[in-house]
């Protein structure tokens, strides 16, 4: 069973910066996507960032363009949320997740199969 543990998430003053980690465990091999998506209060989940099996392709919603990076270490099961220059708008709890499908990447939380608990990252101004 896929298991995939987040951290790093806290509190920040805008224009900070935060580092979230997702721990893989329960599936063999690299060849799964991995996403970061974030849910504010009363508000639906939303695509964050995607970065492929291989890690050559990254994506990224509009809002943290430029903002944000997304990275991977296959070798220790890891992806990576770098976020820098933040904003109270940014406030949410953010999950990452992979899908069920090997070498297929969405920005879409339809595509996406397991999913962590998720951590809160809060920006106060």
């Amino acid at each position: 069973q896929v298991r995939l543990v987040e951290s790093g998430g806290g509190l920040v003053q805008a224009g900070g910066s935060l580092r979230l980690s997702c721990a893989a465990s329960g599936r063999t091999g690299s060849t799964y996507a991995m996403g970061w998506f974030r849910q504010a209060p009363g508000k639906e989940r939303e695509f964050v960032a995607a970065i492929s099996w291989g890690g050559s392709r990254t994506y990224y919603a509009d809002s943290v363009k430029g903002r944000f990076t997304i990275s991977r270490d296959n070798a220790k099961n890891t992806v990576y949320l770098q976020m820098n220059s933040l904003k109270p708008e940014d406030t949410a709890i953010y999950y990452c997740a992979t899908p069920q499908t090997p070498y297929y990447s969405s920005v879409s939380t339809a595509d996406y199969d397991y999913w962590g608990q998720g951590t809160q990252v809060t920006v106060s101004t």
